[in-house]
C-alpha cells in the first residue's frame, strides 16, 4: 500500500461524515416543516367547521338587534328568550318526538329489509338487484315528490307518520343496502362453509356466524340512516302535516315573508343540531370502522 491510499481513504471517509451530517440536518428540517404543515392545516380545517357551529351557539343566545350589530359578536348580554321561545312556546318537544320517531322508524324496518337483501346480493352474485339499489341510491328524491304527493293523497295518507316512514325509506334502505353489501363481500366464505359443516342451514349461518361478526357495519348503516331521516327537510316539508311536523320543517317557521327571526332560527338550529352530534361523538368509532372494513378486511 502506498502512502497516498491511506488518504484517499480518510478524504473519503471525511466526505461520507460530511455528507451524512448534511443530510441529518437536512431530515429535520424537513420533518418540523412538515408538522407545521400539517397543523396549520388542521387548524384551518377545523375552524372551517367549528365556526359556523359557535355563531349559531352565540346566535342563539342574542336578540336580532344584537345579531346585527358587529360590534357584538363576542361581548353581548346573552339571553335565554330565544330558546324559552322555541322549547315552550312552539312546542318543540313534540316536533323532537316526531323527528326522533319517524328515524328510529325508518331505520329499523329499513335494517329488517335491507340486511337480508345486502346479504344475498353479496354471497349469490345478484348484480342486476345491486345494479338497481345503485340506482335507487342516484336518483334524486325531489324528482318523486310530485308522484308520491300524488299517490298518497290518493289513499289518504298524507299528513301521517306512514308517509314520512316510508319516504324516508326510500332513501334510508338503498344506502343500508350499499354499505352492507361492501361489508359481506369483504367477509371470508370459509367461516359460513364451516358452520355448514357442522350442521347448520344457509340461514343458520347467517345468523349464528355472519350476522354477529357484522355489528359494526350494521351499526354504520343503521347511524348514518338516523342522522339523514333527523335532518332531512324536503320530504316532511311536503308530505308532513300539522301534528307530524319534524325540527327540520319546524325551524323554517322562523322565516317569515317579511322578516327573519335569526334568533329563534339559530336556537332551534342547536336543538336540532346537539342529538346528532351527541350520537356522532359517541358513535364515531363505529362509523370509521365500518366504512373502512371492506378495504382492510378480506
Amino acid at each position: 500500500m502506498s502512502l497516498a491510499e491511506p488518504r484517499l481513504i480518510r478524504a473519503g471517509s471525511d466526505r461520507a461524515a460530511l455528507s451524512g451530517a448534511t443530510t441529518r440536518r437536512r431530515k429535520p428540517f424537513r420533518t418540523r416543516a412538515y408538522k407545521v404543515f400539517r397543523a396549520v392545516a388542521l387548524i384551518v380545517v377545523v375552524a372551517a367547521f367549528i365556526a359556523p357551529l359557535v355563531w349559531m351557539f352565540l346566535a342563539s343566545l342574542k336578540t336580532n338587534v344584537d345579531i346585527y350589530d358587529a360590534s357584538k359578536t363576542l361581548v353581548f348580554s346573552p339571553t335565554t328568550a330565544n330558546y324559552e321561545t322555541v322549547l315552550g312556546r312552539n312546542n318543540y318537544l313534540s316536533f323532537v318526538f316526531n323527528s326522533f320517531w319517524v328515524a328510529f322508524a325508518s331505520t329499523v324496518l329499513s335494517l329488517i329489509i335491507g340486511i337480508p337483501a345486502a346479504y344475498s346480493m353479496s354471497r349469490f352474485a345478484m348484480r342486476r338487484s345491486a345494479l338497481v339499489v345503485l340506482m335507487a341510491r342516484i336518483i334524486p328524491g325531489v324528482s318523486l315528490l310530485v308522484p308520491w304527493y300524488y299517490v298518497f293523497s290518493n289513499l289518504s295518507m298524507v299528513g301521517g307518520y306512514s308517509v314520512l316512514i316510508l319516504s324516508h325509506m326510500f332513501v334510508a334502505l338503498p344506502l343500508i343496502v350499499y354499505i352492507l353489501m361492501s361489508y359481506y363481500d369483504s367477509m371470508p366464505l370459509e367461516l359460513e362453509e364451516a358452520a355448514r359443516v357442522d350442521g347448520l342451514t344457509h340461514i343458520g349461518a347467517f345468523l349464528k356466524v355472519t350476522l354477529p361478526l357484522s355489528v359494526g357495519g350494521i351499526a354504520t348503516a343503521s347511524i348514518l340512516a338516523f342522522i339523514f331521516s333527523w335532518n332531512n327537510f324536503m320530504f316532511a316539508l311536503v308530505l308532513s302535516g300539522a301534528d307530524t311536523k319534524t325540527l327540520p320543517v319546524a325551524i323554517f317557521n322562523f322565516v317569515a315573508y317579511a322578516s327573519i327571526d335569526w334568533g329563534g332560527l339559530m336556537a332551534a338550529s342547536v336543538v336540532v343540531t346537539i342529538p346528532i352530534m351527541v350520537i356522532a361523538l359517541f358513535t364515531q368509532k363505529y362509523i370509521v370502522s365500518g366504512l373502512t372494513a371492506g378495504a382492510t378486511k378480506g
